[in-house]
């Protein structure tokens, strides 16, 4: 089978992180990179990938005897998102946008349109979507395990060190943990328990006093019928968040607790460990609980989101979040901002 020509837009953090996945993937190739900065150029030439200051140069140099990509990963910063996805969906390429799939609603729904109208696949980069762990919650939840779900608790609490904030623009509204964070852990729930109905939300910047928050206490009514609450902070000094007790990703030391707490009227899970409990024949408080364990094999998301990509590449596979998913994702996650500034509830569209 003839490997998938994957191009990467964007050499960043995320960026490189593709790129190093790519180069190690058996089943692709990096077709280039495109990336304006000096340190681009130098990395491209470390690993040895061809490099193009932007990503039309890289499309052109096809026509000039360069390689054509089957499909593209853009990694850029978030106000670049539309344009690159449309200009790759104008060449008929499927592309993996990173999150947020736009900087508005509005832009996630025109590359959705876009690509509907092109018959071209968008995969959006909400990579834990690709985790065993939350597979695994998906499945058991979906199996009807749980019962009808009633009760979720989330927290994304963590402390970002001082220097992260050197950068002017994460001092900024759009730059804090709600946008960059708290998404994931939105999708995340979309992902496990259904989808989100409404959400209230009060905000606070009290601690750092900068422009954009750094704590969140947020609401939840999901569709179902369950009520969920989600706790936010990048400033507290805390363990329970995704990074943190995961394990997925090796730059955060592992912490032995659980971001997401999840309960129905039939039992109830723990995540990420996938504790579960049940009753056994005697129901109620008074009766002792069943605990258990789901089992699952560790893997790094982003090498199967990369699988995935590839799979949808050759048209084997539907990309498991399309553009129209991260626009839902990403209408719940502004309706935070929205409902914090306003003191009432978002209502969010039914899918």
């Amino acid at each position: 089978m003839a490997r998938v020509r994957i191009a990467v837009c964007g050499a960043g953090l995320i960026g490189r992180a593709h790129i190093e996945r790519v180069l190690s993937a058996p089943d692709c190739a990096l077709a280039g990179v495109a990336d304006p900065t000096p340190e681009a150029a130098a990395h491209c030439r470390e690993v040895g990938a061809p490099h193009f200051p932007d990503l039309a140069a890289l499309l052109d140099s096809a026509g000039a005897g360069g390689v054509r990509p089957d499909g593209v990963i853009v990694a850029t910063p978030n106000v670049l998102h539309v344009p690159q996805a449309l200009e790759c969906i104008a060449r008929g390429l499927p592309v993996l946008v990173e999150k947020p799939i736009a900087e508005t609603v509005d832009g996630a729904l025109a590359i959705a349109a876009a690509a509907e109208a092109a018959k071209v696949a968008v995969l959006v980069g909400h990579h834990r979507r690709h985790s065993p762990i939350l597979a695994a919650a998906r499945a058991h939840v979906g199996a009807g395990r749980l019962g009808r779900l009633v009760t979720v608790s989330a927290s994304t609490t963590f402390l970002k060190p001082d220097g992260y904030f050197d950068m002017a623009w994460r001092r900024q509204p759009g730059g804090g943990p709600v946008l960059i964070n708290l998404i994931h852990d939105i999708d995340d729930l979309r992902f496990v328990c259904g989808e989100i109905a409404s959400v209230q939300a009060v905000a606070s910047s009290a601690v750092r006093g900068f422009a954009v928050e750094d704590t969140a206490a947020v609401l939840l009514r999901f569709a179902g019928g369950a009520l969920g609450t989600m706790t936010l902070s990048d400033t507290a000094a805390a363990p329970w968040s995704w990074e943190l007790t995961s394990g997925e990703n090796p730059a955060y030391p592992r912490q032995a607790e659980d971001c997401y707490l999840i309960a129905g009227t039939e039992g109830a899970l723990a995540v990420p460990s996938l504790r579960t409990w049940r009753y056994g024949a005697a129901r109620g408080w008074n009766a002792p609980l069943e605990a258990g364990r789901l089992a699952v094999e560790e893997a790094d998301p982003l090498v199967r989101q990369l699988a995935h990509f590839a799979a949808v590449v050759r048209g084997e596979a539907v990309p498991l979040i399309d553009a129209r998913e991260g626009a839902r994702t990403l209408a719940a996650t502004y309706a935070v901002h929205q409902a914090s500034a306003s003191g009432q509830a978002v209502v969010l569209a039914a899918s």
